[in-house]
């Protein structure tokens, strides 16, 4: 009998012992497993904790050892707005990816993870990391201008503030699509420009969408693209003019039919107008011509030149003329320019108001039977001087 109450007392003391290593506490663990591991050690989370100037190509990861997911929520804080962070899941539940694999730069991402074990513990952990702010950036001047009524000739043109050395990646970036759809293509003209266009001239009424989605692409070296933008415009009714420099007429067709023929003045023998197809790219009712600001030294000066339209980077205008009143249709007598009749001050009822009055910008010029060379293709929007094939072979991805 003291023998079986001596064994007795002594498993008692062994089963409410309390030991150093936690296994027979009297606590949630107890005698059923131990202490829970603490959150950071069932879920891990990539970046780390805390991660400061992450770069983009690194790869947010949430992940458990055992057991399951049972909720992920990823938030971005960019530009003082917060937007959630779509992703999936694995099959087995064990493992989340955001959709879009690269991280955007110059944001803050805040990580929220509730998980289960196999014993149907929760546990949960909430994580943050900020990516790398670049010092370098770059953006896009996009012609024509966000919902602008433009004439068929328009060509989107992109002038970035950088010179690109990945011409690629940025060009993929960039998305011209149009309705009715017709195929657009791009076209690099040294290391900071990139047009789009069709094979033809546009249709009249087609909308054209430009989307840019140039946000955190490394156009260079530590140069990352800042725009998330689109651009959209309209093209208007068709009108292409055809100026014969031998003759000193222009030909105004609207919509297939010939509207009127305007007496013009070409450039002088000494000054000729370049030939081949120029798009209108600005338009204004005034402005002033100095001949030092396109290589003619101090030849003119001509402070209110009215009716004013712009056709190549180089200073090739089309405009106004109040002081050759005879020229236009007899003799050509400008420095390259082209010159309709007009008074000063400008007057609706000259030839000159009278074509301005009907223009848009996008608009084609096409000059003729000129004793000059070709417009260059990259001199304003000339890029219809250019054959479609070699326009295609622009294009930098392949």
């Amino acid at each position: 009998m003291l023998a079986a109450v001596l064994t007795w007392a002594t498993l008692l003391v062994t089963a409410v012992g309390c030991t150093s290593d936690g296994i027979g506490g009297s606590g949630p663990g107890g005698v059923f497993g131990g202490k829970p591991q603490p959150p950071e050690d069932v879920i891990r989370v990539t970046p780390d904790d805390g991660s400061k100037g992450v770069r983009s190509a690194e790869r947010l990861h949430v992940r458990v050892s055992e057991g399951r997911l049972e909720s992920v929520s990823v938030v971005k804080s960019q530009d003082a707005q917060d937007s959630p962070v779509p992703g999936h899941m694995t099959d087995d539940g064990m493992s989340w990816e955001p959709d879009e694999r690269q991280l955007a730069l110059a944001a803050e991402y805040t990580v929220d993870v509730v998980a289960l074990d196999d014993d149907g513990h929760r546990s949960a952990r909430h994580t943050t990391f900020t990516t790398y702010v670049p010092d370098e950036r770059f953006i896009a001047y996009v012609t024509p201008e966000n919902r602008s009524t433009v004439g068929t000739g328009m060509i989107v043109s992109l002038a970035f503030s950088r010179d690109i050395a990945d011409s690629a990646a940025v060009e993929r970036a960039v998305r011209v699509t149009a309705k009715p759809a017709v195929e657009i293509r791009p076209h690099w003209f040294g290391k900071n420009r990139l047009d789009f266009r069709p094979e033809r001239y546009w249709k009249p009424g087609t909308q054209v969408t430009v989307d840019l989605r140039l946000r955190d692409v490394e156009g260079a070296r530590g140069v990352f693209g800042l725009q998330y933008k689109t651009v959209g415009f309209t093209v208007g009714r068709s009108q292409v003019s055809l100026v014969d420099a031998a003759a000193h007429t222009m030909d105004v067709t609207r919509d297939g039919a010939l509207l009127a023929t305007v007496p013009i003045t070409a450039g002088a023998p000494k000054t000729t107008t370049y030939n081949g197809k120029m798009v209108v790219m600005d338009m204004l009712e005034v402005t002033r011509m100095n001949s030092r600001t396109v290589g003619f030294g101090g030849e003119y000066d001509i402070a209110d030149v009215p009716h004013a339209m712009k056709l190549t980077d180089s200073g090739t205008y089309l405009h106004g003329n109040y002081w050759s009143p005879d020229a236009p249709g007899n003799v050509n007598v400008s420095h390259g320019c082209v010159g309709l009749r007009d008074v000063k001050g400008g007057s609706s009822a000259t030839p000159a108001g009278w074509f301005y009055d009907r223009s848009l910008i996008g608009d084609v010029v096409e000059v003729v039977n000129s004793k000059d060379k070709t417009v260059s293709p990259d001199n304003g929007l000339g890029g219809w001087n250019m054959a479609w094939k070699e326009w295609k072979a622009g294009s930098a991805v392949k």
